[in-house]
């Protein structure tokens, strides 16, 4: 028989250490050793044990006065080590092919290059959608979903000269100044995701969300294409595939 350490194929005292941790983490501020033991469900000895090891390793440090406790030198060592080393492009990417078969759709991945919003990935469903599109366009950030999702969560600096640009050729009903800009994209970051219909290219419908960091700013778009006006749908299931897809993949 599996000892209490070795229970369900993982070590108790560990899941309930790390449990620890990722509570203090959620909290987003020092945490009192009574606030922890109710967040995680133990008795407050138990905690004070595991707070013991946790100063001792650094990962914890403890307020002179309050005496609570928030995250130490370790933690942050440990964070930082671990944002150096993921890979939102190629992670997001690798997974891009289990989007296309959760949503029946072709999908593309796009960064922001030095000449704007670039497509570096295109997954194709088993049915494609027809499009002059394909690796290394450059999508426009007022008329294509890929663009407005980076106008609404990627850092606004280096999109200027490539959205001034845009400003002084918009017509019909695409914004002529950064107010309208705000306003086309205010409901759309609100909803999560970015959409165009099909007046901007016939026939195609085009969803898109932001694979975000830390900072809650977009690394990458994650872009959806197809003919349904449907897709669009902000209750529909491929939105929410997508969103959720997204979310999965960012740290925000």
């Amino acid at each position: 028989m599996k000892g209490e350490d070795e229970a369900s194929g993982g070590i108790q005292s560990l899941d309930a250490a790390l449990r620890m941790l990722g509570a203090m983490s959620e909290r987003r501020e020092a945490v009192s050793l009574s606030e922890l033991a109710r967040d995680c469900a133990m008795p407050p000895s138990k905690v004070h044990r595991y707070l013991a090891s946790f100063l001792h390793a650094g990962l914890v440090v403890q307020a002179g006065r309050s005496g609570k406790y928030d995250l130490g030198p370790g933690a942050i060592r440990l964070g930082l080590s671990a944002l150096a080393r993921h890979d939102f492009v190629n992670r997001t990417a690798d997974a891009l092919p289990d989007l296309v078969e959760r949503t029946g759709l072709t999908a593309l991945l796009s960064v922001w290059g030095t000449h704007g919003a670039t497509v570096v990935r295109w997954e194709r469903a088993a049915v494609p959608t027809v499009t002059s599109m394909g690796l290394g366009t450059v999508m426009p950030l007022l008329n294509s979903a890929t663009g407005r999702a980076f106008l609404a969560w990627a850092p606004q600096a280096p999109l200027q000269a490539v959205l001034q640009a845009e400003l002084v050729r918009a017509t019909g009903d695409l914004p002529r100044d950064e107010g309208g800009v705000s306003d086309l994209v205010a409901p759309m970051r609100k909803a999560g995701f970015t959409w165009v219909d099909g007046r901007f290219i016939p026939g195609l419908v085009a969803i898109a969300a932001p694979v975000l960091d830390w900072q809650g700013e977009a690394q990458a778009v994650i872009t959806l294409i197809g003919t349904d006006p449907a897709l669009a749908d902000a209750q529909g299931g491929i939105v929410a595939a997508l969103k959720d897809f997204a979310k999965s993949l960012s740290f925000a």
